[in-house]
């Protein structure tokens, strides 16, 4: 069976999902993109996983440095999410915080940053496998993905009486 592109991503995009920034720092130049291709995978070791287009130009700043960093951005992160997605092109550079050495997105809900352990070429995409160093957690709602556009996680707070 023959599957269409456009629907094949269509049909992903019902699927919701947190944003993150994934960054790294390379022959001394921090990188940034935004991504949702993310997932944890092990808790003993403490794994977590990030997937990279092939054309894409943080492939080979991740190989080179061998380590990267990944922000969980929160509700009010929008702008962040589309500046690292290329979605704004005003030549603004991003003044990143730093957590274990690496740049990280200040203010999001959870920063990591990983050493990679393996990495298996997965299609037209590369997967990452990092072992996780450092954590910051912080409260907070988390900006969304779904259909296609950004999404907002609105709570209803029940009051007990």
């Amino acid at each position: 069976m023959i599957m269409d592109d456009r629907l094949f991503r269509n049909a992903m995009g019902n699927f919701a999902t947190g944003i993150t920034v994934i960054t790294t720092e390379a022959e001394g130049m921090q990188h940034g993109m935004t991504a949702n291709a993310f997932m944890s995978v092990s808790l003993h070791p403490k794994l977590v996983a990030i997937s990279i287009g092939n054309n894409a130009k943080m492939l080979n700043y991740i190989k080179q440095a061998k380590k990267f960093a990944v922000s969980f951005l929160a509700q009010d992160q929008q702008e962040i999410s589309m500046l690292f997605a290329g979605q704004i092109k005003d030549g603004r550079q991003y003044e990143f915080a730093r957590l274990n050495g690496m740049p990280i997105i200040e203010g999001a809900l959870v920063n990591l940053t990983c050493n990679v352990v393996s990495k298996y070429e997965a299609g037209d995409h590369t997967l990452f496998f990092g072992e996780v160093t450092e954590m910051i957690s912080n409260e907070g709602d988390a900006l969304l993905y779904f259909k296609g556009a950004y999404r907002h996680l609105h709570v209803l707070e029940e009051k007990l009486t």
